[in-house]
């Protein structure tokens, strides 16, 4: 009994020293078919960021998310150069429920965002890819491709994130 208890104590803790950070992870799969709205109400389908040649940064966050606005910030603070250097776009998908998603659209005005926003208050999207919480960013390469996933945010992420990037266009 007691080498039973001992085996299965070392296949219990070799299997927790194997598993990788899932905060960080290598992703594959494409963009889903959901359509949500920007906000200025109009309607957007998430594939079609797939579609069109670029580099694409999708960012759920959330109103009452402070690691996400931090993230946000800082990876917008690096957006002109993205852009130029890496035909990069920015999508921030707000989760924020029916009843606080009318505070996205000041949130964003207040921080001067000029990237896209998006507003998934039924969960349709973040269900379709999975996001339990926010932070969760996706890059998706030229070809619609999710080519990995980042979740929680602490300072300096988004260098890991353009590391990423730059793989993208060699």
């Amino acid at each position: 009994m007691k080498k039973i208890f001992t085996l299965l104590i070392l296949l219990v803790s070799a299997t927790a020293f194997s598993q990788t950070d899932s905060s960080k992870q290598e992703s594959t799969g494409t963009l889903p078919d959901v359509t949500l709205k920007n906000v200025d109400g109009e309607d957007v389908n998430i594939a079609d960021y797939g579609t069109n040649g670029k580099i694409t940064i999708i960012s759920f966050w959330a109103t009452w998310c402070k690691p996400c606005i931090k993230e946000l910030k800082n990876v917008n603070g690096l957006l002109d150069e993205w852009i130029e250097e890496y035909d990069v776009e920015l999508v921030a998908v707000s989760v924020d429920d029916s009843r606080n998603a009318v505070k996205v659209k000041p949130t964003v005005n207040a921080l001067n965002w000029d990237f896209d926003i998006l507003l998934d208050p039924n969960g349709d999207l973040q269900r379709a890819m999975n996001v339990a919480n926010p932070p969760v960013t996706f890059l998706i390469d030229q070809e619609g491709n999710i080519v990995y996933t980042h979740t929680g945010y602490v300072e300096g992420d988004e260098y890991e994130l353009e590391d990423h990037i730059k793989e993208l266009v060699k």
